[in-house]
């Protein structure tokens, strides 16, 4: 396909910005409000430095996570005064990394036909919304981007220096960035680019484990004030190691879908949507095993046969998923479309080695195929991202076995001051879990409210029974009632909450 990269990379930029220009209508959802919205340092220059000293989250909201360039760039955007900015920034950052994408398959196809599909199937793909419409998915379009500049660096000019730079500026946006070494490792392995000699490959990795423990050191320092959060997934609360790891490989059958059919996408993924695996012969974990299997072996098979680009493709998406699968180590949710954004760049990949020989004739309308299909499921998915208020009827639409739409609902019916209403959607909600923290002190809550002691203490009690040091949550919801003027139930949940400091 002849067609000049400049021509290229203006046209997957375009397809980028078009499906997300209705992000640009979108206001402050869900995190957004404690991050950006209602978060002082945000909201003042010197947010831009303090940002580097403070945690990801507000103190007031868990004080969890360390992304100071994330909210660095939130600080600087929102000294223009314009929320539209701040959407239209984030739909930058997701057309740069388009653009990236299809550059690197250019790059090692030699295709621009291949570049093309890959860009475009990047650009459009329906489960980047959450990251691109919330403000927050920021934090994985940075990290994605400096990910990939890191590994091109690496692969393509052996640029040691620039490539550990964008490294360190990809922790700083999100921690997923950490990944960036395996997938030079991998290029490296698939022969996608020439292995360096010993001792460039040693003066790699001791480069790789400098920055490693400098930021190791870095944040543990400024979150050690914080270390009382509880990082599991709701799904993983209480649960053995066994359950965590067959509940993960499950979640693979989520992964795979969403990345090859992503017709439809749920905000929340949580009990009862999806509940724990305690056992291998359950139908989920054997679905998601061999979607893992088929994963790997189509992989060694792409190698095997000489299809190097293929090969390390399906690698970056399997080596992305690490960090965000719970494989390793329990992380905060058990499936969220955000965390798709980095893996679905080797999907992109493996695309373009596909059609990198494809004649024009099959190649442009599978371009417009992908373009249309993918930028209308885009397009019409970008509303739900207009407020908390949408986002939740969405929950409620997409996930009516999550009990986080009840939970929702009754924190809302709370803060209006409607306590019984609070407390009979807190029971629908615990009908499908009660080992979420968040869940059981806002139960506390409504009972306290509504002069049910007994009932509160005894959430209370299962609250220590699953997460024996678990104080944040106390403090959350005491500020809570705080900020609705019932005095009386903040004084009674720090009771308890020093009770527990005692023990």
């Amino acid at each position: 396909m002849t067609l000049s990269p400049w021509r290229l990379y203006l046209t997957i930029a375009a397809s980028a910005i078009v499906v997300y220009l209705g992000a640009l209508g979108n206001g402050f959802a869900l995190d957004d409000v404690a991050i950006i919205a209602t978060n002082p340092l945000v909201h003042r220059w010197s947010g831009l430095l303090e940002a580097f000293r403070a945690p990801y989250w507000p103190a007031t909201a868990g004080a969890a996570m360390y992304r100071p360039l994330t909210v660095a760039g939130f600080a600087l955007d929102w000294q223009t005064g314009q929320l539209a900015w701040l959407h239209g920034v984030n739909v930058l950052w997701h057309a740069a990394v388009s653009v990236t994408v299809a550059a690197l398959v250019r790059r090692w196809s030699g295709s621009a036909g291949g570049a093309l599909v890959a860009g475009v199937l990047f650009a459009v793909h329906p489960v980047h919304v959450e990251a691109v419409a919330n403000l927050v998915g920021r934090a994985e379009l940075m990290a994605a981007l400096f990910a990939l500049l890191s590994v091109y660096a690496a692969l393509e000019h052996d640029l040691l220096g620039w490539s550990c730079a964008a490294l360190v500026l990809g922790l700083l946006s999100k921690e997923t960035a950490a990944i960036v070494p395996g997938l030079i490792a991998a290029g490296w392995i698939t022969g996608l680019a020439r292995r360096p000699s010993r001792r460039r490959v040693l003066a790699y990795f001791a480069s790789w484990l400098c920055i490693g423990v400098l930021y190791g050191v870095v944040r543990w320092t400024i979150l050690r004030p914080y270390s009382d959060q509880v990082e599991a997934a709701p799904v993983f609360v209480g649960a053995t190691f066994a359950a965590t790891k067959l509940t993960a490989v499950s979640s693979f059958a989520d992964f795979a879908r969403l990345l090859l059919f992503p017709l439809h996408l749920r905000v929340d993924y949580s009990p009862g949507e999806r509940t724990l695996v305690s056992t291998p012969l359950d139908a989920r974990f054997m679905v998601g095993a061999l979607c893992l299997a088929l994963w790997v072996g189509l992989g060694i098979l792409a190698w095997r046969r000489g299809h190097r680009l293929a090969a390390a493709g399906l690698c970056w998406s399997l080596l992305a998923l690490l960090p965000v699968a719970n494989i390793l180590f329990p992380t905060g949710v058990l499936v969220a479309e955000r965390t798709l954004y980095l893996p679905s760049a080797g999907l992109a990949i493996a695309m373009g080695a596909w059609a990198k020989d494809l004649p024009n004739r099959k190649l442009l309308p599978i371009v417009a195929l992908l373009f249309l299909a993918g930028g209308l499921r885009t397009a019409f998915r970008v509303p739900v991202w207009t407020s908390s208020e949408r986002v939740l009827e969405s929950v409620r639409e997409d996930s009516p076995r999550s009990y986080v739409g009840p939970m929702w609902t009754a924190s809302s019916a709370l803060a209006a001051h409607h306590p019984e209403d609070a407390f009979n959607e807190f029971h629908v909600a615990a009908a499908r879990t009660m080992g979420a923290p968040k869940l059981l002190t806002l139960g506390a809550d409504a009972a306290f409210t509504l002069g049910r002691s007994r009932i509160a203490d005894s959430l209370l009690n299962e609250l220590s029974r699953i997460c024996s040091r678990c104080p944040f949550y106390y403090e959350f919801e005491g500020r809570a009632a705080l900020a609705r003027g019932d005095t009386s139930v903040a004084d009674s949940i720090r009771v308890r909450m020093s009770a527990l400091d005692r023990r």
